[in-house]
Protein backbone atom coordinates (compact mmCIF):
# COMPACT_ATOMS: atom_id res chain seq x y z
CA UNK A 1 0.00 0.00 0.00
CA UNK A 2 1.34 3.18 -1.40
CA UNK A 3 1.45 6.49 1.25
CA UNK A 4 -0.41 9.56 -0.30
CA UNK A 5 1.25 13.13 1.01
CA UNK A 6 -1.42 16.02 0.86
CA UNK A 7 -0.47 19.57 1.82
CA UNK A 8 -1.73 22.58 0.94
CA UNK A 9 -0.17 23.54 -2.07
CA UNK A 10 -2.01 20.86 -3.76
CA UNK A 11 -5.26 22.70 -3.28
CA UNK A 12 -6.54 23.33 -6.66
CA UNK A 13 -5.78 26.76 -7.94
CA UNK A 14 -8.43 26.80 -9.88
CA UNK A 15 -10.92 27.28 -6.92
CA UNK A 16 -8.31 28.17 -4.34
CA UNK A 17 -6.08 31.73 -4.43
CA UNK A 18 -3.22 33.16 -2.48
CA UNK A 19 -3.70 36.65 -1.23
CA UNK A 20 -1.65 38.77 -3.89
CA UNK A 21 0.66 40.52 -1.28
CA UNK A 22 1.22 37.02 1.14
CA UNK A 23 2.03 34.66 -2.13
CA UNK A 24 5.83 34.88 -0.91
CA UNK A 25 4.93 34.54 2.73
CA UNK A 26 2.50 31.39 2.55
CA UNK A 27 4.87 29.48 -0.02
CA UNK A 28 7.30 29.33 2.97
CA UNK A 29 4.72 27.04 5.08
CA UNK A 30 2.30 25.26 1.89
CA UNK A 31 4.06 22.12 1.78
CA UNK A 32 3.86 21.46 4.93
CA UNK A 33 2.22 17.64 5.82
CA UNK A 34 -1.77 17.61 6.43
CA UNK A 35 -4.00 14.97 6.48
CA UNK A 36 -6.36 13.45 4.11
CA UNK A 37 -9.68 14.66 5.83
CA UNK A 38 -7.82 17.68 6.03
CA UNK A 39 -7.19 18.08 2.51
CA UNK A 40 -11.01 17.47 1.99
CA UNK A 41 -12.17 19.83 4.13
CA UNK A 42 -9.86 22.59 3.04
CA UNK A 43 -10.74 21.87 -0.11
CA UNK A 44 -14.83 22.57 0.14
CA UNK A 45 -13.95 25.21 2.63
CA UNK A 46 -11.77 27.31 1.48
CA UNK A 47 -11.40 30.03 -1.68
CA UNK A 48 -8.52 32.15 -0.37
CA UNK A 49 -4.62 31.41 1.69
CA UNK A 50 -3.32 34.30 3.40
CA UNK A 51 -0.63 34.56 6.39
CA UNK A 52 -1.26 36.62 9.74
CA UNK A 53 0.31 39.67 10.78
CA UNK A 54 2.52 37.52 12.95
CA UNK A 55 3.49 35.58 9.98
CA UNK A 56 4.73 38.57 8.61
CA UNK A 57 6.72 40.26 11.51
CA UNK A 58 8.42 36.92 12.62
CA UNK A 59 9.80 36.49 8.85
CA UNK A 60 10.89 40.21 8.50
CA UNK A 61 12.58 39.74 12.10
CA UNK A 62 14.67 37.36 12.03
CA UNK A 63 15.60 37.90 8.22
CA UNK A 64 14.34 34.02 7.38
CA UNK A 65 16.12 32.75 4.44
CA UNK A 66 13.81 32.20 1.56
CA UNK A 67 11.26 29.43 0.92
CA UNK A 68 11.70 28.73 5.18
CA UNK A 69 10.11 29.29 7.93
CA UNK A 70 12.23 29.88 11.24
CA UNK A 71 13.04 27.45 13.97
CA UNK A 72 11.15 27.87 17.50
CA UNK A 73 7.53 28.14 15.69
CA UNK A 74 5.11 26.19 14.79
CA UNK A 75 2.89 26.77 11.67
CA UNK A 76 -0.83 26.56 12.22
CA UNK A 77 -3.68 27.38 9.66
CA UNK A 78 -6.70 29.17 11.15
CA UNK A 79 -9.88 29.42 8.88
CA UNK A 80 -11.08 33.25 9.20
CA UNK A 81 -14.34 34.68 7.59
CA UNK A 82 -14.13 35.29 3.91
CA UNK A 83 -13.08 31.49 3.78
CA UNK A 84 -9.79 32.43 4.36
CA UNK A 85 -7.28 30.01 5.47
CA UNK A 86 -4.72 32.42 7.36
CA UNK A 87 -0.69 30.53 8.07
CA UNK A 88 0.36 31.67 11.54
CA UNK A 89 3.84 31.33 13.21
CA UNK A 90 3.21 29.99 17.00
CA UNK A 91 5.73 30.64 19.21
CA UNK A 92 7.05 26.77 20.33
CA UNK A 93 10.69 25.30 21.13
CA UNK A 94 9.55 21.88 20.24
CA UNK A 95 9.92 22.76 16.90
CA UNK A 96 12.76 23.00 14.20
CA UNK A 97 13.11 24.72 10.96
CA UNK A 98 10.14 24.64 8.71
CA UNK A 99 7.35 23.41 11.25
CA UNK A 100 9.45 20.17 11.76
CA UNK A 101 9.75 18.80 15.37
CA UNK A 102 13.11 18.43 17.38
CA UNK A 103 14.78 14.95 17.28
CA UNK A 104 13.74 14.78 20.84
CA UNK A 105 10.40 15.58 22.56
CA UNK A 106 12.56 16.75 25.76
CA UNK A 107 14.79 19.75 24.84
CA UNK A 108 18.39 20.80 25.95
CA UNK A 109 18.88 23.97 27.52
CA UNK A 110 22.97 25.66 28.60
CA UNK A 111 23.18 27.65 31.63
CA UNK A 112 26.10 30.40 30.23
CA UNK A 113 26.70 33.92 28.75
CA UNK A 114 29.31 32.98 27.21
CA UNK A 115 29.50 33.77 23.24
CA UNK A 116 32.39 31.77 23.29
CA UNK A 117 31.07 28.06 24.47
CA UNK A 118 27.61 28.90 22.95
CA UNK A 119 28.76 28.67 19.54
CA UNK A 120 29.04 25.03 19.24
CA UNK A 121 25.77 24.06 20.81
CA UNK A 122 23.91 26.46 19.12
CA UNK A 123 22.16 24.01 17.10
CA UNK A 124 21.85 21.48 19.74
CA UNK A 125 19.06 23.35 22.32
CA UNK A 126 16.29 25.25 22.95
CA UNK A 127 16.75 27.30 25.56
CA UNK A 128 19.65 29.39 27.51
CA UNK A 129 19.25 30.59 30.72
CA UNK A 130 21.66 33.05 32.71
CA UNK A 131 20.86 35.19 35.78
CA UNK A 132 23.52 38.07 37.01
CA UNK A 133 25.88 35.73 38.30
CA UNK A 134 26.53 33.85 35.42
CA UNK A 135 26.33 36.84 33.32
CA UNK A 136 29.20 39.33 35.61
CA UNK A 137 30.79 36.53 37.59
CA UNK A 138 31.55 33.62 35.19
CA UNK A 139 32.05 35.78 32.05
CA UNK A 140 32.11 39.62 32.29
CA UNK A 141 34.96 39.71 35.08
CA UNK A 142 36.34 36.34 34.09
CA UNK A 143 39.02 37.12 32.25
CA UNK A 144 39.91 34.10 31.52
CA UNK A 145 36.25 33.94 29.88
CA UNK A 146 36.16 37.00 28.41
CA UNK A 147 39.09 36.96 26.39
CA UNK A 148 40.34 40.60 25.64
CA UNK A 149 37.64 42.13 27.73
CA UNK A 150 35.97 42.31 24.39
CA UNK A 151 32.35 42.67 26.41
CA UNK A 152 32.18 45.21 28.88
CA UNK A 153 28.21 45.37 29.74
CA UNK A 154 25.50 42.88 29.94
CA UNK A 155 23.50 44.24 26.86
CA UNK A 156 26.71 43.87 24.96
CA UNK A 157 26.84 40.15 25.95
CA UNK A 158 23.31 39.34 25.80
CA UNK A 159 22.97 40.83 22.29
CA UNK A 160 26.03 38.55 20.82
CA UNK A 161 23.97 35.50 22.47
CA UNK A 162 20.98 36.38 20.41
CA UNK A 163 22.83 36.89 17.50
CA UNK A 164 24.20 33.84 18.17
CA UNK A 165 21.11 31.29 19.10
CA UNK A 166 19.21 33.01 16.43
CA UNK A 167 15.18 32.34 16.63
CA UNK A 168 14.65 28.93 17.51
CA UNK A 169 16.32 29.24 21.43
CA UNK A 170 14.67 30.96 23.64
CA UNK A 171 16.61 33.19 26.15
CA UNK A 172 16.04 33.82 29.94
CA UNK A 173 17.39 36.09 31.95
CA UNK A 174 16.91 37.57 35.43
CA UNK A 175 16.66 41.52 36.45
CA UNK A 176 19.48 42.70 38.62
CA UNK A 177 17.75 43.53 41.28
CA UNK A 178 14.54 41.72 42.13
CA UNK A 179 13.64 44.04 44.81
CA UNK A 180 13.26 47.20 42.89
CA UNK A 181 10.43 49.16 42.11
CA UNK A 182 8.69 48.01 39.85
CA UNK A 183 8.42 50.61 36.84
CA UNK A 184 12.28 50.29 37.16
CA UNK A 185 12.15 46.01 36.52
CA UNK A 186 9.36 46.75 33.74
CA UNK A 187 12.36 49.36 31.95
CA UNK A 188 14.71 46.80 32.26
CA UNK A 189 13.13 44.00 30.89
CA UNK A 190 11.74 46.10 28.49
CA UNK A 191 15.51 46.34 26.93
CA UNK A 192 15.71 42.55 26.89
CA UNK A 193 12.58 42.82 25.09
CA UNK A 194 13.83 45.13 22.44
CA UNK A 195 17.19 43.14 22.49
CA UNK A 196 15.88 39.66 22.19
CA UNK A 197 12.37 39.94 20.29
CA UNK A 198 9.20 39.15 22.60
CA UNK A 199 9.85 35.80 20.69
CA UNK A 200 12.79 34.82 22.59
CA UNK A 201 12.71 36.68 25.53
CA UNK A 202 11.79 34.84 29.06
CA UNK A 203 11.82 36.51 32.24
CA UNK A 204 13.81 34.50 35.20
CA UNK A 205 11.88 35.49 38.10
CA UNK A 206 12.94 33.94 41.28
CA UNK A 207 11.72 33.01 44.65
CA UNK A 208 12.84 35.15 47.69
CA UNK A 209 11.75 33.29 50.38
CA UNK A 210 12.33 36.03 53.52
CA UNK A 211 15.01 37.96 51.74
CA UNK A 212 13.58 41.56 50.87
CA UNK A 213 14.97 44.95 50.34
CA UNK A 214 16.01 46.27 53.91
CA UNK A 215 17.47 42.41 54.75
CA UNK A 216 19.52 41.72 51.72
CA UNK A 217 22.23 43.52 53.46
CA UNK A 218 22.63 40.40 55.32
CA UNK A 219 23.87 38.34 52.25
CA UNK A 220 26.44 40.88 51.31
CA UNK A 221 28.30 41.43 54.47
CA UNK A 222 29.66 39.89 57.93
CA UNK A 223 29.30 36.13 57.42
CA UNK A 224 26.52 36.59 54.98
CA UNK A 225 23.93 34.74 56.69
CA UNK A 226 20.29 35.50 57.37
CA UNK A 227 19.03 35.95 60.56
CA UNK A 228 15.19 34.86 59.66
CA UNK A 229 14.72 30.96 59.39
CA UNK A 230 14.18 30.34 55.43
CA UNK A 231 10.26 29.88 56.24
CA UNK A 232 9.77 32.62 58.92
CA UNK A 233 9.68 35.32 56.51
CA UNK A 234 6.30 37.82 56.23
CA UNK A 235 3.78 36.42 54.04
CA UNK A 236 4.50 39.64 51.80
CA UNK A 237 8.35 39.02 51.21
CA UNK A 238 7.88 35.03 50.37
CA UNK A 239 4.81 35.72 48.04
CA UNK A 240 7.08 38.84 46.48
CA UNK A 241 8.43 36.60 43.75
CA UNK A 242 4.86 35.05 43.04
CA UNK A 243 3.01 38.39 42.47
CA UNK A 244 6.29 39.83 40.51
CA UNK A 245 5.70 37.13 38.48
CA UNK A 246 2.15 37.91 37.72
CA UNK A 247 1.89 41.25 37.04
CA UNK A 248 5.36 40.48 34.40
CA UNK A 249 2.89 37.95 32.69
CA UNK A 250 0.12 40.94 32.95
CA UNK A 251 2.79 43.13 30.82
CA UNK A 252 2.96 40.05 28.12
CA UNK A 253 5.96 38.42 29.47
CA UNK A 254 6.49 34.98 29.76
CA UNK A 255 8.39 34.04 33.07
CA UNK A 256 11.23 31.34 33.80
CA UNK A 257 10.18 30.80 37.91
CA UNK A 258 13.56 29.89 39.12
CA UNK A 259 15.04 29.16 42.73
CA UNK A 260 12.56 25.75 43.31
CA UNK A 261 14.60 23.09 45.09
CA UNK A 262 11.43 21.39 46.81
CA UNK A 263 8.72 19.50 45.20
CA UNK A 264 6.26 21.64 47.94
CA UNK A 265 7.27 24.57 46.25
CA UNK A 266 5.67 23.90 43.07
CA UNK A 267 1.91 24.26 43.70
CA UNK A 268 2.03 28.00 44.50
CA UNK A 269 5.07 28.59 41.70
CA UNK A 270 1.83 27.32 39.64
CA UNK A 271 0.10 29.84 40.66
CA UNK A 272 2.39 32.46 38.78
CA UNK A 273 1.21 30.75 35.64
CA UNK A 274 5.05 30.46 34.61
CA UNK A 275 6.32 29.46 31.40
CA UNK A 276 9.17 27.45 32.93
CA UNK A 277 9.14 25.91 36.46
CA UNK A 278 12.32 24.37 37.41
CA UNK A 279 13.72 21.55 39.91
CA UNK A 280 17.66 22.08 41.24
CA UNK A 281 18.85 18.40 41.50
CA UNK A 282 22.54 18.81 41.96
CA UNK A 283 23.41 20.65 44.97
CA UNK A 284 20.12 19.36 46.67
CA UNK A 285 21.37 15.71 46.05
CA UNK A 286 24.74 16.83 47.97
CA UNK A 287 22.81 18.11 50.76
CA UNK A 288 20.64 14.92 51.13
CA UNK A 289 23.28 12.54 51.02
CA UNK A 290 25.24 14.58 53.51
CA UNK A 291 22.26 14.80 56.07
CA UNK A 292 21.67 10.73 55.50
CA UNK A 293 25.27 9.88 56.26
CA UNK A 294 25.02 11.82 59.53
CA UNK A 295 21.55 11.51 60.29
CA UNK A 296 22.71 7.27 60.22
CA UNK A 297 25.12 7.81 61.94
CA UNK A 298 23.62 9.68 64.87
CA UNK A 299 20.71 6.46 64.62
CA UNK A 300 23.38 4.08 65.07
CA UNK A 301 25.62 5.36 67.90
CA UNK A 302 23.25 8.08 69.73
CA UNK A 303 26.08 10.04 69.63
CA UNK A 304 25.10 13.81 70.03
CA UNK A 305 28.40 14.69 68.18
CA UNK A 306 26.81 13.54 65.12
CA UNK A 307 24.16 16.09 65.75
CA UNK A 308 26.69 18.73 66.75
CA UNK A 309 28.06 18.69 63.31
CA UNK A 310 24.24 18.24 61.68
CA UNK A 311 23.63 21.46 63.33
CA UNK A 312 26.94 23.64 61.75
CA UNK A 313 25.64 21.78 58.70
CA UNK A 314 22.41 22.86 58.73
CA UNK A 315 23.92 26.75 59.20
CA UNK A 316 26.07 26.58 56.43
CA UNK A 317 23.08 25.22 54.15
CA UNK A 318 20.49 27.75 55.47
CA UNK A 319 18.38 25.23 57.39
CA UNK A 320 18.87 26.96 60.33
CA UNK A 321 19.28 30.57 60.47
CA UNK A 322 22.83 32.34 61.99
CA UNK A 323 20.82 33.19 65.70
CA UNK A 324 20.69 29.26 65.76
CA UNK A 325 24.14 28.64 66.23
CA UNK A 326 22.66 26.70 69.67
CA UNK A 327 19.88 25.43 68.52
CA UNK A 328 18.31 22.68 70.34
CA UNK A 329 20.07 19.10 69.02
CA UNK A 330 16.16 17.70 69.46
CA UNK A 331 15.35 19.89 66.86
CA UNK A 332 17.97 19.79 64.74
CA UNK A 333 17.42 15.80 64.82
CA UNK A 334 13.61 16.57 63.96
CA UNK A 335 14.99 18.29 60.95
CA UNK A 336 17.17 15.78 59.62
CA UNK A 337 14.83 12.93 60.30
CA UNK A 338 11.90 14.78 58.52
CA UNK A 339 14.14 16.19 55.43
CA UNK A 340 15.48 12.50 54.80
CA UNK A 341 12.49 10.93 54.93
CA UNK A 342 10.53 13.88 52.68
CA UNK A 343 13.27 13.49 50.33
CA UNK A 344 13.13 9.68 49.46
CA UNK A 345 16.98 9.66 50.02
CA UNK A 346 16.94 5.86 51.21
CA UNK A 347 13.78 4.74 48.64
CA UNK A 348 13.93 3.77 45.07
CA UNK A 349 11.65 7.13 44.12
CA UNK A 350 14.65 9.14 45.46
CA UNK A 351 18.02 7.45 46.20
CA UNK A 352 18.82 8.90 42.69
CA UNK A 353 18.16 12.15 43.58
CA UNK A 354 14.80 12.91 41.43
CA UNK A 355 12.33 12.79 43.70
CA UNK A 356 11.66 16.31 43.19
CA UNK A 357 11.57 16.10 39.27
CA UNK A 358 9.65 12.83 39.94
CA UNK A 359 7.09 15.11 41.68
CA UNK A 360 7.33 17.95 39.33
CA UNK A 361 5.83 16.14 36.48
CA UNK A 362 2.98 14.58 37.97
CA UNK A 363 2.09 18.09 39.21
CA UNK A 364 2.50 19.71 35.31
CA UNK A 365 0.48 16.47 34.16
CA UNK A 366 -2.04 17.37 36.48
CA UNK A 367 -2.12 21.45 35.96
CA UNK A 368 -4.09 23.36 33.65
CA UNK A 369 -1.26 25.43 32.04
CA UNK A 370 -0.67 23.63 28.99
CA UNK A 371 2.33 25.75 27.73
CA UNK A 372 4.16 25.13 31.61
CA UNK A 373 7.52 23.44 31.13
CA UNK A 374 10.14 21.78 33.62
CA UNK A 375 13.50 23.03 33.58
CA UNK A 376 15.71 20.40 35.22
CA UNK A 377 18.60 22.66 36.64
CA UNK A 378 22.45 22.05 37.68
CA UNK A 379 22.20 18.38 35.73
CA UNK A 380 26.23 18.18 37.02
CA UNK A 381 28.32 15.67 38.36
CA UNK A 382 28.51 11.93 37.35
CA UNK A 383 25.87 10.96 38.46
CA UNK A 384 23.02 13.42 37.80
CA UNK A 385 22.41 13.13 33.98
CA UNK A 386 22.63 9.15 33.59
CA UNK A 387 20.13 9.14 36.74
CA UNK A 388 17.71 11.93 34.34
CA UNK A 389 18.47 9.39 30.94
CA UNK A 390 17.13 6.52 33.02
CA UNK A 391 14.28 8.04 34.44
CA UNK A 392 13.48 10.02 31.10
CA UNK A 393 12.09 6.11 29.79
CA UNK A 394 10.50 5.65 32.66
CA UNK A 395 6.44 4.21 31.71
CA UNK A 396 5.20 6.32 34.58
CA UNK A 397 6.36 9.45 32.48
CA UNK A 398 6.24 8.67 28.93
CA UNK A 399 3.80 11.53 28.28
CA UNK A 400 5.68 14.31 29.88
CA UNK A 401 9.02 14.14 27.66
CA UNK A 402 7.79 17.16 26.01
CA UNK A 403 7.41 19.19 29.19
CA UNK A 404 10.72 18.37 29.91
CA UNK A 405 14.03 20.36 29.26
CA UNK A 406 17.59 19.66 30.95
CA UNK A 407 19.93 22.42 31.59
CA UNK A 408 23.41 22.57 32.27
CA UNK A 409 26.45 24.30 31.75
CA UNK A 410 28.31 23.86 27.88
CA UNK A 411 31.12 21.94 29.36
CA UNK A 412 28.12 19.15 31.06
CA UNK A 413 26.48 18.84 28.05
CA UNK A 414 29.93 18.06 26.56
CA UNK A 415 30.26 15.52 29.22
CA UNK A 416 26.87 13.86 28.63
CA UNK A 417 28.14 13.23 25.35
CA UNK A 418 31.24 10.82 26.61
CA UNK A 419 32.40 7.28 26.85
CA UNK A 420 35.48 5.85 27.46
CA UNK A 421 35.02 3.31 24.49
CA UNK A 422 35.21 5.88 22.20
CA UNK A 423 38.97 6.51 22.84
CA UNK A 424 39.73 2.68 23.15
CA UNK A 425 37.38 2.16 19.28
CA UNK A 426 39.21 5.81 17.96
CA UNK A 427 42.95 4.60 18.65
CA UNK A 428 41.64 1.17 16.75
CA UNK A 429 40.37 2.70 13.75
CA UNK A 430 42.92 5.52 13.40
CA UNK A 431 45.77 3.29 13.59
CA UNK A 432 43.90 1.19 11.12
CA UNK A 433 43.76 4.11 9.01
CA UNK A 434 47.54 4.43 9.35
CA UNK A 435 48.27 0.50 8.52
CA UNK A 436 49.13 -0.33 11.75
CA UNK A 437 47.70 -3.35 13.04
Amino acid sequence: MHTVNYSIKALPEETVRIVSKDEGYVRRAWDKKISLEEYKFLKENVKFIGVSDRFRHVIDLFKVPEGETPPGFKIEYNLEEGSLLEIDLVRDISYDKNGKKRPTSFIFSADTANPYEIEPIKNMIGNLTCNPGIIYDLFINNERANVGHKFKTRNEVMNEIGNILGPGCDISVEVNDPFADFSQILEEVAEFREMLSEYRVVIKVPHTGPVNKDNVSQLLTGNKKMSTRFDSGPTADCLRGHNLALKLKEHGYRINYTLMFEPWQTGMALQAKPYFINSFIRQRMGVSTYINGLYAAYQKTNDDRFLENLRSFLIEWDFLSSEETNADLRLVEKIARETVAYRKINEPEGYDGMDGVRHNLRMLRNCNLDDTRLIICSVEGTRNYPELDKLLVEPEFADMTDKIVITAEPGYLAKFTASPQVITYQRRFMNAAKGEK
